[in-house]
């Protein structure tokens, strides 16, 4: 669309909003009912590790949220010079699983626990038994059990509890409210109802723990909605937390909140059965839409639901470009100290570059990105770490491969079980995130490393904000079309993609690679309790 016709849309509010909360940056995009990004903001924050728990302070979620918008406000001021009082739909998102517990007047109860923190192990393995099915330690309803286990003074006030993206809807809306792809790393969901499963419930009601409490768990999880459903309007005192300045009015219609899954499915047209999508960022997951059930639980496979119910196996690490970012910030400060100052994006082409040169095997270097602790591959707390041996051929091509090769290693372990144990078919993989701005080297290794073709869309660089956009979109649609219809016929009908395969020299060099790094694994198990008993 063309600058007349987005100024007309900011106008008459029918340009549409989407923010989403991720891990280390909070983003808003405005798109126009072409599905274009029109103005964007954003916003970098980073989560706290208060006594052992991983968490972001609530005030500092709507910092961050006033902040962002601001920012697409004045963007909006700038480039189109009209203000931005009305929208036509908002939606909201954020990163998935995790716990926020609510008290009946709405106080917190106790604080964030975000995906991040592996804190659950026990309840996870109870859960698991008892339904029969994977409940990983990041579930919102691992959390509640653990917090039960634990004989946590909070649980017996409980009233409510949701996720990060729930509580922001909750906020501006007043509606306790949650999309089914959100819900499904609360709770296991039917794909039948389209809510929670009623027999799992019923188990966890049943746990004698449980049982000493009087309030029931399906009282306390917010309503599941599908999406392209209703899911309630901006309130003035919603509109009023999000723009103080009070130029944004109320009565917006908002779409169900979504995870960063779900957004990340739409923003690479991953929701129909037996596509897929990959996101790589802070963590790492990859979405298989399911066209027939697994064989069997998988406690490195979670089962949750596209934003319109359909199954996906997810294969989730917790670690993936945040021991690699600090690396470059490393050669940033080397640079600087040069006097040769590299903007960051210039800096990672550059250095991801060099590894087309690197040994194929990255010269028998090793690297683990556990920032945080890494569920996939059983180390607890995060302890990044580097080996190499004397015989290691260390150069920088060999080190940045190395780099790469470890950022994808956890994914790798969890999709080998999907794709050799379960036999999973999947027609496109879509990979998206910040380290494929620089084209080509992220995607071949990924390629390389999962043995399988790698497509990359040019929206990979929109991002869940933007998927957030769209769905709120499709929100505000008359009609029955099914999500992935309108995402074939509406959304992505231009968009342009590159695929590429994988190399047979990079393959066998990636396993050589996982093969060093699977058998070095108790080392850095060791060196995380070692650093941990050091600190203490």
């Amino acid at each position: 669309m063309d600058f007349k016709q987005n100024v007309t849309a900011i106008e008459n509010g029918t340009a549409v909003l989407g923010i989403e909360f991720g891990s280390t940056r909070i983003k808003s995009v405005l798109i126009n009912a072409e599905y274009e990004t029109i103005a964007s903001g954003s916003y970098v924050w980073e989560n706290d590790l208060r006594d052992g728990i991983w968490t972001y302070a609530l005030e500092s979620v709507w910092v961050g949220a006033q902040a962002c918008y601001a920012q697409l406000a004045a963007d909006v001021r700038n480039r189109y010079h009209v203000p931005l009082t009305r929208l036509g739909a908002i939606g909201i998102s954020a990163m998935m699983h995790g716990y926020l517990p609510f008290d009946q007047a709405g106080k917190q109860l106790a604080e964030f626990r975000t995906w991040r923190n592996n804190m659950t192990g026990a309840a996870a393995e109870i859960l698991t038994d008892k339904l029969q099915f994977n409940i990983p330690q990041r579930w919102s309803i691992a959390h509640l059990y653990q917090a039960v286990l634990n004989g946590e003074s909070h649980v017996r006030d409980l009233a409510f509890f949701t996720t990060l993206a729930g509580y922001v809807h909750w906020k501006l809306s007043g509606e306790k409210v949650i999309g089914i792809g959100d819900a499904s790393g609360m709770f296991p969901v039917d794909e039948r109802t389209g809510t929670y499963d009623a027999g799992m419930l019923a188990a966890f009601s049943h746990l004698p723990e449980v049982m000493a409490y009087t309030w029931d768990v399906k009282d306390l999880l917010p309503h599941v909605l599908r999406a392209g459903e209703y899911a309630g309007a901006l309130t003035k005192e919603g509109a009023h937390l999000l723009d103080p300045s009070g130029r944004l009015l109320a009565g917006t219609w908002m779409a169900p909140p979504e995870g960063d899954a779900g957004t990340g499915m739409v923003s690479t047209n991953a929701v129909r059965k037996c596509t897929g999508n990959i996101s790589v960022g802070t963590s790492a997951f990859s979405m298989h839409v399911l066209d027939k059930p697994l064989r069997h639980v998988h406690r490195d496979i979670d089962l949750v639901t596209t934003p319109d119910g359909t199954p996906v196996a997810m294969v989730h690490a917790n670690n993936c470009s945040s021991d690699l970012n600090a690396w470059i910030g490393l050669f940033e400060d080397f640079a600087l100290y040069l006097g040769q100052p590299i903007e960051p994006d210039q800096l990672y082409r550059l250095l991801l570059v060099h590894t087309a040169k690197g040994d194929p095997d990255a010269g028998g270097l090793v690297s683990y990105n556990c920032l945080s602790g890494e569920n996939i591959t059983n180390v607890e707390k995060g302890r990044p770490l580097f080996l190499r041996t004397p015989h290691s051929r260390m150069n920088l091509p060999n080190f940045m491969l190395a780099q790469l090769y470890a950022a994808f290693a956890p994914l790798k372990i969890g999709m080998d079980i999907l794709v050799r144990e379960e036999g999973i078919r999947t027609d496109v993989m879509i990979a998206h995130g910040g380290l494929f701005r620089t084209p080509v080297i992220a995607q071949q290794v990924l390629s390389n490393s999962l043995n399988m073709p790698i497509t990359v869309m040019d929206t990979a660089s929109e991002g869940g904000a933007w998927g957030m956009a769209v769905l709120a979109s499709y929100a505000r649609m008359d009609g029955d079309v099914p999500l992935a219809d309108f995402m074939d016929a509406q959304v992505f009908r231009h968009v342009e993609r590159t695929t590429l395969v994988p190399e047979p020299l990079g393959v066998a060099g990636c396993e050589r690679f996982m093969a060093r790094y699977k058998a070095a694994l108790q080392v850095e198990r060791e060196a995380s309790m070692l650093a941990d008993a050091t600190e203490e």
